[in-house]
C-alpha cells in the first residue's frame, strides 16, 4: 500500500484474467498462487512463535515442550517439505515473478494501432448511456511499500540466518564448526536443540543475537499484517458483510498489528535470556560451536 492507503487494481479487483492479455492473465495467476500459499505460511509462524510466547508464562521449559510439539507439524519428512518449504518456495517465487511480469510488460501507451480502439468504435461508444472508459493497467506495488521492504528484508537477510543457524548448521554438526576447534561434534538431534540453544545464542552474543531476533520478527510480522490486507480486502471485504476493523489508515493500522503481535514474542526471548543457562556444559560448548559455523557469529 502507498503511504496514502490507496489500493492498486491488482489488490481492489478480484483475479480474473483478461482475455486476450496474457499479462493480466499470468499476473491474476501468479497472484493466485502467492495468496493460496500464504495460509500454510501463517499457520507455521503462529505455531512457531508460539514457543517463545510460552515463555512469558513458564520460562524455557515450557517454550520448549511447545516447540518440541509445534515440532510435530512443520518438521516431519512430510510436514517440513510439503507444509513448510513447498508453500515457501510457491509464496516466494510466485511474488517474484509477478513482479518480473510487471516490470517488463509493456505501458498502454506502447499498443500498436491495430489494437487500439477505432474512430467508430469511439463514435458508437459514445453513444451509448455510458462512457467509454479504458481498463487500468495492472498496476506493480512499490519497492518503497511496507510489503515489499519488510519480504525483501526477510527474504534476503534475516531469514537465511536463522534458517542456517537455528536449522541447517545444528543438523550437520558432525563435523567441527569452527575450523580452529579439533573437537569433533556430533549431530543435535531434536531433543537437544532446544531453548536452551536460544538461551545461549543470547548470553553469548546480545546484541547481534537481539538484533537478528528483532529484525526477523519484525519484518516477518509485518510482512504478514500488510499481506493479511490485502487477501482481506481482495477476497472479503465487502463480500460477507464485515465491516472495517480499524478507522486507521492501513500502513498505520498493520503496523500496529504487528507490534501487538511481536510484543509478546519479545517478551519472552527476554524471559529466556534472564533464566540461568540450564544445559549441560558440554552441551553449551556445541551449541556455541555450531553457531560459530556462522560467519555472523564469528565476526
Amino acid at each position: 500500500m502507498d503511504p496514502e492507503n490507496r489500493t492498486t487494481t491488482e489488490d481492489s479487483v478480484s483475479p480474473a484474467p483478461s482475455k486476450g492479455n496474457p499479462v493480466a492473465t499470468a499476473s491474476s495467476i501468479l497472484t493466485t498462487l502467492a495468496h493460496g500459499s500464504a495460509p500454510f505460511l501463517s499457520t507455521f509462524l503462529v505455531i512457531h512463535l508460539s514457543a517463545p510466547i510460552a515463555a512469558n508464562v513458564g520460562g524455557s521449559g515450557l517454550a520448549s515442550s511447545v516447540m518440541l510439539l509445534g515440532r510435530e507439524y512443520y518438521q516431519t519428512a512430510f510436514g517440513e517439505r510439503y507444509l513448510l518449504f513447498l508453500p515457501f518456495a510457491i509464496h516466494v517465487t510466485s511474488s517474484i515473478a509477478k513482479r518480473a511480469v510487471l516490470t517488463l510488460a509493456p505501458d498502454s501507451s506502447s499498443l500498436s494501432p491495430s489494437s487500439r480502439p477505432s474512430t467508430s468504435d469511439l463514435d458508437s461508444t459514445a453513444q451509448s448511456e455510458k462512457p467509454f472508459t479504458p481498463k487500468p493497467r495492472v498496476r506493480i506495488r512499490k519497492l518503497t511499500s511496507l510489503l515489499s521492504i519488510s519480504a525483501y528484508t526477510a527474504l534476503f537477510l534475516f531469514v537465511p540466518i536463522h534458517v542456517a543457524t537455528h536449522r541447517l548448521l545444528p543438523a550437520r554438526a558432525d563435523s567441527p564448526a569452527w575450523p580452529s576447534n579439533n573437537v569433533d561434534l556430533d549431530v543435535l538431534g531434536s531433543s537437544e536443540l532446544d531453548f536452551e540453544f536460544v538461551k545461549t545464542t543470547i548470553k553469548t552474543w546480545p546484541w547481534r543475537s537481539w538484533m537478528l531476533y528483532t529484525g526477523l520478527v519484525g519484518c516477518v510480522l509485518v510482512h504478514a499484517a500488510e499481506g493479511a490486507s490485502v487477501i482481506y480486502t481482495r477476497y472479503i471485504r465487502g463480500r460477507v458483510g464485515l465491516p472495517t476493523l480499524l478507522s486507521l489508515r492501513g500502513n498505520r493500522k498493520n503496523a500496529i498489528a504487528a507490534g501487538v503481535a511481536a510484543l509478546p514474542v519479545l517478551t519472552g526471548l527476554w524471559v529466556l535470556s534472564r533464566e540461568p543457562t540450564f544445559a549441560l556444559s558440554s552441551i553449551v560448548r556445541q551449541y556455541r560451536n555450531t553457531l560459530m559455523g556462522s560467519w555472523v557469529y564469528r565476526l
